[in-house]
């Protein structure tokens, strides 16, 4: 007998329920009556060592710089790795692991991700310069996954919008848009000649042989924008690479600190910022107000949940300014993959009040959000 009717198939799939169960209760004494073999045995008892309670998974993975490292080996030998990274951020979130990450074997074993990244950062002041090191590895890891994923994409949208904000009536015969020249005047086809006569010239705009636009992003760097400030950075430095944008990079707190002249290296600018404290985004906007040269030519992208500790009518006044004098001001609660975080809403409701959106974006987003920009069109909001 064969089907949902086969006695053996109907024992197999009561032995792989009671399996999970096991898996999920974690004990010997669950009353499922599954012993687990070898493997699953493994996975059990790293995840104890996880979430154990007192008396149920309780193995703990203590203070310990070696357990903790054979646990990190484990988990990667069980786990695919995006299960690993979650367990990672649990172990350091849960039990306090953070203190261990300054000794280079730990770091080592873990896997990088942006939220590992983000720790780091936070502990940046305190490594052992020994750390430091290992800890720009795994930086550097993490980031060139992210340049690959993301820099393409962001130069190829980001070209073609400057492309066709840079047309011009009037182009010299080399930049003449020929496609576009005999659409725009198909309506002056002369049947006798078979051909049109072309009364409205469309031309390729030159934006990649000078510079076209300026871009600045004003980055909170409080704790929680830490997967916030990681994407900031790498996108600062694909936009950095591109000859017809001229592009800052400022990060705060409640001081200000301008990352520009490191942006050929976004780890470098990483290991500038320094997450926590305080923050003061009316400071950080006169900042990046006093270096805007050609505002009706610029974009200025603020990165922040608008938790404002600095004078709010001041900084609500500032992006008035900036908005009138012909900026193109973009407000971003988070730049992650994390959906929308906690953020002041009475602030988000002022800019909005000033025709400025405030919402959160994914970093695959994110491309579409600076085209629009740059073309001075509607943001794609979610």
């Amino acid at each position: 007998m064969t089907g949902t009717g086969d006695p053996a198939a109907g024992d197999v799939r009561a032995q792989a329920r009671l399996r999970r169960w096991r898996m999920v209760l974690g004990g010997e004494e669950d009353g499922t009556g599954c012993v687990l073999g070898a493997r699953d045995a493994g996975m059990d008892a790293a995840l104890s060592a996880l979430y154990g309670k007192g008396g149920q998974r309780s193995a703990g993975l203590g203070g310990s710089a070696p357990h903790v490292a054979r646990w990190l080996g484990d988990i990667r030998t069980y786990f695919p790795g995006s299960v690993v990274q979650i367990m990672q951020r649990d172990a350091i979130e849960r039990l306090g692991l953070s203190s261990l990450l300054l000794e280079p074997e730990m770091l080592e074993a873990v896997e990088p991700d942006v939220h590992l990244v983000g720790t780091l950062l936070s502990l940046n002041k305190a490594m052992p310069e020994t750390t430091r090191e290992t800890a720009r590895v795994v930086v550097r890891k993490v980031v060139e996954q992210l340049e690959k994923r993301l820099a393409p994409r962001t130069r190829a949208t980001l070209a073609g919008a400057l492309d066709r904000s840079a047309r011009t009536s009037r182009p010299r015969h080399a930049d003449i848009d020929w496609n576009r020249t005999i659409r725009a005047n198909l309506k002056n086809y002369l049947p006798e000649h078979r051909t049109v006569v072309p009364e409205r010239l469309i031309g390729h705009g030159r934006a990649a042989r000078a510079v076209e636009k300026e871009v600045i992003l004003c980055i909170d760097q409080s704790g929680s924008m830490a997967a916030s400030v990681v994407y900031a950075s790498v996108f600062g430095a694909v936009l950095a690479s591109m000859r017809a944008i001229a592009t800052r990079l400022v990060v705060f707190d409640t001081a200000v600190v301008d990352l520009t002249d490191q942006l050929a290296d976004p780890v470098d600018v990483l290991f500038g910022t320094q997450l926590g404290g305080g923050t003061d985004i009316n400071r950080a906007l006169a900042h990046c107000q006093s270096r805007i040269t050609r505002p009706a030519d610029t974009v200025v992208v603020l990165v922040s949940d608008l938790y404002e500790g600095g004078i709010r009518n001041e900084m609500l006044g500032r992006v008035a300014a900036m908005k009138a004098s012909g900026v193109e001001f973009v407000a971003l609660l988070a730049l992650s993959d994390e959906g929308t975080p906690a953020y002041d809403r009475e602030h988000a409701a002022a800019l909005a009040a000033l025709g400025v959106p405030a919402f959160a974006c994914t970093p695959d987003l994110f491309p579409e959000v600076m085209a629009a920009a740059l073309e001075k069109r509607p943001l794609p909001v979610p």
